[in-house]
């Protein structure tokens, strides 16, 4: 008997993690850390739902911490099998997995000075650079299109166009002739966005776990992302303020910089100092330049003619904590790129902080924000939000430009669902708020003569 249970990602787009059982083997499809409410993303990143000496391995579809985020604390708690991803797979995780833990140790640092001033217990990190380290010892990697086998099951990556290395994960769930596959979409991509090549196509599947991350809303055509940035940034600069960015440092923050590159050859935005305020984001970008593998034509013949997408004159990137300081004490106008994409951790939080209360300053938001986080009120632009406990009045303007999104949106969901439709048994829709996957599967209830699924959390379904 083959079974699928939903651990994580299931009416909400965090945390995703799926666990697949079959001829004894206990597979995970992810090991994501949960974000939203701090309360519950402390229980769910801490408690996992089973016990992880017992997962014998975990197929990885990108490196995006809510889809690898959490892999440190299964390894913490007893894990001790393979994570098998895609080469640029396994090289972004090595820069992210030590960046997350690094973020950890010193957030909670600084969170628990003011805890320990006020006589409250300290708390600990989920994890530690040690944990990140024996983690990332097990991941294997593979080429797309590179079989390999766990058990008597075949799995086989394909192009997802999300990120760097991201993947389709397609298995053949037995040895005997019969065929039947799964496949999982981790998060899927765009066609014609800048640097990757666009998402491949699947076909002959009998059961699809699949991503609704904008599974009910249509993204702003891509060609506008450069006229809304350059409308941002002037208007920003003409009042003297700085443009704050939170943004992934894997993806996002390589489009962002591209997409400013050709601004500023174009003459469509000044030239002002442009800061890249991540270690990751640093480190990340050097991935980029080892794997054209996962380059789009555009950005190939970019390259060829001599031209760095990832660094031009007025991009400075920063790495040391004193330098990131120093950026608050400067007065001029300015752009600021630093993780995480939700605001949550990291840098962005002390950048927010001193630049929030500025009516001068810009908060421009380029990705999804999921619930209860601080990219969402943001979004909402809440008059009031908490920043390392502390209370802030939000002046700073708010601007959101979706078309950044590296997700498929609803009608590009369905193009590429579209040629999967007729031999599908069902659909298990994820990675999406309870609305948007709703939606999704109400919106695709004629595409396919199977079922639709909209899981609950912790639901185990038999694929036989």
């Amino acid at each position: 008997m083959t079974r699928l249970t939903f651990y994580g990602a299931v009416r909400t787009v965090t945390g995703s993690m799926h666990l697949l059982e079959l001829d004894g083997r206990r597979i995970l499809l992810d090991c994501g850390l949960y974000q939203g409410r701090r309360e519950e993303a402390f229980q769910r990143n801490r408690h996992f739902p089973f016990d992880p000496a017992t997962i014998t391995d975990v197929v990885l579809s990108h490196a995006h911490i809510d889809h690898s985020g959490n892999l440190p604390t299964l390894v913490r708690k007893g894990f001790s099998g393979r994570i098998h991803a895609t080469h640029a797979t396994r090289d972004l995780c090595a820069v992210m997995l030590l960046d997350s833990a690094h973020i950890q140790e010193k957030d909670v640092e600084f969170v628990n000075k003011k805890r320990v001033r006020k006589g409250e217990v300290p708390f600990n990190p989920l994890y530690t650079m040690d944990d990140a380290r024996r983690t990332i010892d097990l991941l294997t990697s593979y080429a797309y299109h590179q079989p390999f086998t766990i058990g008597e099951a075949t799995f086989e990556f394909a192009d997802a166009g999300h990120i760097l290395g991201s993947a389709l994960t397609t298995v053949t769930l037995d040895g005997n002739g019969t065929g039947r596959r799964l496949a999982f979409s981790g998060d899927l991509g765009r066609k014609n966005l800048p640097i990757l090549r666009d998402p491949e196509t699947l076909r002959d599947v009998d059961w699809l776990i699949v991503e609704s991350t904008y599974g009910n809303r249509l993204h702003h055509p891509a060609t506008e992302v450069e006229a809304r940035v350059a409308e941002t940034v002037n208007r920003t600069y003409d009042r003297s303020g700085k443009i704050i960015i939170p943004a992934f440092s894997v993806g996002r923050t390589q489009e962002i910089v591209y997409t400013f590159h050709r601004l500023a050859d174009a003459g469509r935005i000044p030239r002002l100092p442009i800061y890249v305020d991540s270690p990751l984001s640093v480190n990340a970008t050097e991935v980029f330049r080892t794997h054209p593998e996962c380059y789009d034509r555009e950005t190939l013949e970019y390259i060829r003619n001599g031209q760095d997408p990832f660094g031009f004159r007025q991009l400075q990137y920063v790495q040391s904590v004193e330098e990131s300081m120093a950026l608050n004490d400067r007065k001029d106008p300015m752009v600021i790129i630093s993780a995480s994409g939700m605001a949550e951790n990291g840098r962005i939080l002390h950048h927010l902080r001193n630049t929030i209360e500025d009516a001068r300053n810009t908060v421009m938001i380029v990705g999804y924000q999921a619930e209860h986080t601080l990219g969402k009120k943001l979004v909402d632009k809440l008059p009031e939000v908490t920043i390392f406990g502390e209370l802030h009045t939000r002046r700073a303007d708010v601007v959101v430009i979706n078309a950044f999104s590296a997700h498929a949106d609803r009608d590009e969901l369905t193009e590429w669902y579209d040629p999967l439709g007729p031999r599908l048994r069902a659909t298990y829709v994820v990675h999406g708020d309870e609305e948007s996957s709703l939606a999704l599967a109400e919106h695709w209830k004629d595409h396919t003569p199977g079922r639709i699924v909209v899981p609950e959390l912790r639901q185990t379904v038999t694929l036989d």
